[in-house]
């Protein structure tokens, strides 16, 4: 995005790594590893404020900026809303409530402790990604006064300045995943839930989708049922993290549920152990790829899809073989099913 003013293909306003839909919600480009990556969403109604997942610590000036174009006071932002607590979702909540005097924190209740004292939560992503890799994305985590963070449990609903937003407990891309119901708009900010759709693909303004099975606790039978539950609302839209609003969404669904059982079909047939399955893994994921661009007709090549979406292949075919191993676990009675 630039800083001139444009008209995406489906018409929303883009000034300044801000896109502007309907119903006062817009999203912010967080600018985390590429430009339409990873999007921030801002809520506005009756001059104040809530704001959907924060990004990394990089993120917060883009958000400021974002709040000050929409009229928006630091001091107008009521709530930060976090769908889960991964970092690319998550890395800036300590900084941005910072930022923000007045605003409370939204997390799962399981996430809670995790805001409170991110130390467990940083080692986790360092094993993933390096600590060095980790702190270039992510920079220092900044804990939250427990006083100021709110539990999400399921079905709790706070108030917008008169608008009602809904939390629901939405497992399957990980245990500490809600999805936020907005009645007003018809609409629910999905985080990973209802999985990535890049506006790459997209064809005539036609969005596509693909779930997303990353560390740790990807879990197929309960992101059906999620997905499901989101479905039954009957909405009109769906504002993804990755990347931001699509519509079609029971042919989305569809799709999402076709590709959840490819992959998993992908990770049971591998063999091997270790590094020998991961690759196995992540090649069958890369045929899915090629299968579904001829499939969808993407706007994309095969190779360039590829090339877009290798960060998310590895990532799932990460998550993919540590769902096997849970499932290894479970049966010879290490873990609890």
């Amino acid at each position: 995005m630039t800083a001139q003013k444009e008209q995406t293909q489906t018409g929303e306003l883009v000034v300044q790594h801000l896109i502007t839909h309907l119903h006062g919600i817009h999203a912010v480009d967080s600018g985390y590893g590429r430009p339409m990556l990873a999007a921030i969403h801002i809520i506005v109604h009756n001059g104040h404020a809530a704001v959907v997942d924060t990004g990394s610590n990089a993120s917060v000036p883009r958000v400021l900026s974002a709040l000050a174009r929409l009229g928006i006071a630091p001091e107008a932002v009521d709530w930060v809303l976090l769908t889960h607590i991964h970092l690319d979702h998550a890395g800036a909540a300590g900084s941005l409530m910072c930022a923000l005097p007045k605003a409370r924190l939204v997390v799962h209740q399981r996430g809670v402790r995790h805001m409170v004292d991110p130390a467990r939560l940083w080692e986790g992503t360092s094993a993933v990604y390096g600590a060095e890799r980790a702190f270039e994305l992510y920079g220092r985590l900044v804990p939250v006064a427990p006083e100021r963070i709110v539990a999400a449990t399921d079905g709790l609903e706070i108030d917008l300045a008169g608008r009602r937003l809904r939390m629901l407990d939405t497992p399957g891309h990980a245990r500490h995943h809600i999805c936020i119901w907005d009645e007003t708009a018809c609409a629910f900010f999905t985080g990973d839930t209802f999985g990535l759709s890049y506006r790459e693909l997209d064809v005539d303004g036609r969005a596509f989708i693909i779930p997303t099975t990353t560390p740790t606790q990807f879990d197929p039978a309960a992101m059906h049922a999620s997905i499901d539950r989101l479905l039954s609302f009957q909405p009109c839209s769906m504002y993804l993290a990755h990347f931001s609003r699509v519509t079609e969404v029971e042919r989305l669904g569809a799709d999402l549920h076709r590709l959840i059982d490819t992959m998993v079909a992908v990770a049971q047939a591998a063999r091997g152990e270790g590094v020998a399955r991961h690759v196995e893994i992540l090649a069958g994921l890369e045929q899915v790829v090629r299968e579904e661009t001829a499939r969808q007709s993407w706007a994309l090549s095969e190779d360039d899809a590829l090339e877009l979406l290798r960060m998310d292949l590895e990532l799932n075919a990460q998550g993919l073989g540590e769902w096997l191993d849970s499932r290894r676990e479970a049966a010879a009675g290490l873990v609890s099913a």
